[in-house]
């Protein structure tokens, strides 16, 4: 009995094995034949893809070629090009230049653009930052430290200016950037926050409150929660920074009452630019006005906006000594260091949006300014259909928060397709010179959001193809939109720049927000935001070839055609010809 109870043991523990041997050799073979299912329906699309979606060229533009995109997802040139008899069919006459042909080439661009998106984020963030690595090495000290405060958020002491850096701040970041705005205090919180005043907030606190540790430098505190590390700036070459900060507004004609108009004032024989300057930048104000020997300080208001052109130039040109503005008829006004801060609270919306609104436009076009500006306009942040760690670190909040959470007044996107567009509400549909907006972008793609790039980008392969790309999905964007989207308002960049507070007003009431004209004026007063390219501009040199400008301008008459169609504004006239 216990022999055959062994035997059947034995048969049963072999059987078990086998069982299991089969079952994994049977996921095992089901496994291979996914994946060999799924690399065919792959190759089998994307040589549908090329054959049937390329889009065609306009008549008499043989000669350029368009990229395979699935060739630019190796940053080195190839020389493929879709082009020619053998790659793609002829498209009817009556097809070569509307909307249809354009609207193809999204699906083909959609990932190849996806992918270029992020695959610079982690580039960028080393690239903006060098200006900031260049200030911690020459900054000759590190101040002197005052202690640690208590930080209100609802009501700050130090909000001359507020700079944020979530992944490189230090302490000499913050020192730099307060004296460079001629600030006496610097104060740091949560490791990553910067804020300048000059004036000390009310309630210190104990030193073990301030125990955050700075993002970009390790050993080093940073504040805390609700705690600010504060420094006082000590700045060896101070007047020659401040009188190189300070900007001639030009000649306005004085408001009929200076004294209610300017908060602060100051009367000084012999009065300076330098003098009143310095005594308008410790009151904290943006705005030094002279008039004579009388310095007012103040903020651009609705009774001195800086906009009327009653004043002629000719009254102050070559008289920045103030002797014209002795008459008491008219005043010169100077930009200080000091940063408007009426305008800079922002947050998220308390309660989520009821409607969804996109931010649309073409990589390049403005999207980052105009959110710079939403911003500060209507006090909440905006977010982001992709995320962008640069952005982030700079201050656009909304890049970490889900772009579907509501939370946010709108959402930047670059997307076309009737499923991406459909997903929203509405639109503001920013649009922008191809010539520049491909330019822009191109700089973006090398150089970050504040570099430009090298001779050398411009002048290899990279270049033309990536304007055979490109500059169909500037034209199909804008067609896209066009044709699927529910409630749209288009802006023009160049309108956006030129007439500034008008047509800011007009985005804000389209996302049904109110604002107040003088959060409007500091929002004009603070336009350019910290992604400006600034510093050594790129050569004068024409990067666009006679068979570009053929191309680009075609797709520029295309999208007039369609905009005009659907009642809206044409583009301006400065877009053609080139």
């Amino acid at each position: 009995m216990a022999k055959a109870f062994f035997r059947l043991q034995k048969f049963l523990r072999r059987t078990q094995f086998l069982l299991f041997f089969l079952t994994a050799a049977y996921l095992m073979a089901g496994s291979l034949l996914l994946l060999q299912r799924t690399r065919l329906v792959i190759q089998q699309g994307s040589r549908g893809t090329s054959a049937n979606q390329a889009l065609p060229v306009p008549e008499g533009m043989a000669g350029v070629g368009i990229a395979d995109p699935r060739t630019l997802q190796n940053p080195r040139p190839s020389p493929r090009l879709l082009v020619g008899t053998d790659a793609m069919q002829e498209p009817a006459p009556d097809q070569r230049h509307g909307p249809r042909w354009l609207v193809s080439r999204n699906s083909e661009l959609r990932q190849l653009r996806r992918r270029w998106f992020h695959r610079f984020i982690s580039d960028q963030e080393p690239m903006q930052t060098a200006g900031f690595k260049a200030m911690k090495h020459t900054a000759e000290h590190q101040g002197t430290y005052v202690g640690c405060f208590s930080d209100d958020s609802r009501e700050r002491t130090l909000k001359g200016a507020v700079f944020y850096d979530l992944r490189k701040m230090t302490v000499s970041h913050c020192q730099e950037a307060c004296a460079e705005r001629a600030y006496t205090y610097a104060g740091l919180a949560y490791g990553a926050e910067c804020y300048c005043g000059n004036t000390l907030p009310a309630t210190a606190s104990k030193p073990e409150e301030c125990n955050s540790e700075c993002k970009g430098e390790k050993g080093s505190v940073c504040g805390g929660v609700n705690r600010l590390s504060v420094y006082r700036v000590e700045e060896p070459r101070a007047g020659a920074r401040r009188r190189r900060n300070v900007i001639y507004r030009g000649c306005f004609r004085a408001p009929e009452n200076l004294t209610d108009t300017f908060p602060a004032s100051l009367i000084q024989p012999n009065l300076t630019v330098e003098m009143c300057s310095e005594f308008c930048s410790k009151k904290e104000f943006p705005l030094a006005v002279i008039r004579g020997r009388e310095c007012y300080c103040g903020f651009p208001t609705g009774r001195f906006s800086l906009h009327d052109d009653g004043a002629d130039g000719q009254l102050c040109s070559g008289t920045r000594n103030a002797s014209s503005a002795a008459q008491g008829k008219y005043c010169l006004v100077y930009q200080t260091p000091v940063q408007d801060t009426r305008c800079t609270d922002r947050k998220f919306l308390t309660t989520k949006s009821k409607v969804f609104v996109a931010l649309s436009s073409f990589p390049g076009a403005g999207n980052t300014w105009a959110r710079h500006l939403i911003e500060h306009a209507t006090g909440y942040y905006t977010g982001s259909y992709y995320f962008d760690g640069a952005l982030y670190n700079k201050g656009f909040k909304g890049e970490k928060d889900h772009w579907r959470s509501r939370r946010t007044i709108c959402v930047k996107t670059h997307e076309s397709g009737k499923t991406e567009i459909e997903m929203f509400d509405s639109a503001i549909l920013l649009i922008r010179n191809p010539f520049k907006s491909l330019m822009a972008e191109f700089n973006r793609k090398y150089a970050g959001h504040l570099g430009y790039a090298t001779d050398r980008n411009w002048k290899s392969k990279e270049w033309p193809d990536f304007v055979n790309s490109y500059a169909s999905w500037w034209a199909s964007h804008v067609l896209d939109w066009l044709r699927y989207g529910k409630h749209l308002l288009v802006v023009h960049y160049e309108d956006l720049k030129q007439n500034l507070i008008p047509k800011l007003r007009e985005m804000v009431e389209f996302l049904n927000m109110t604002v107040t004209e003088d959060r409007l004026l500091c929002v004009e007063n603070n336009r350019d935001g910290n992604f400006k390219r600034s510093g050594a501009k790129q050569k004068d040199f024409e990067p666009f070839t006679q068979e570009m400008k053929d191309l680009i301008n075609r797709y520029i008459l295309t999208v007039d055609e369609a905009l005009r169609g659907r009642n809206f504004t044409g583009l301006p006239r400065e877009y053609v010809p080139r």
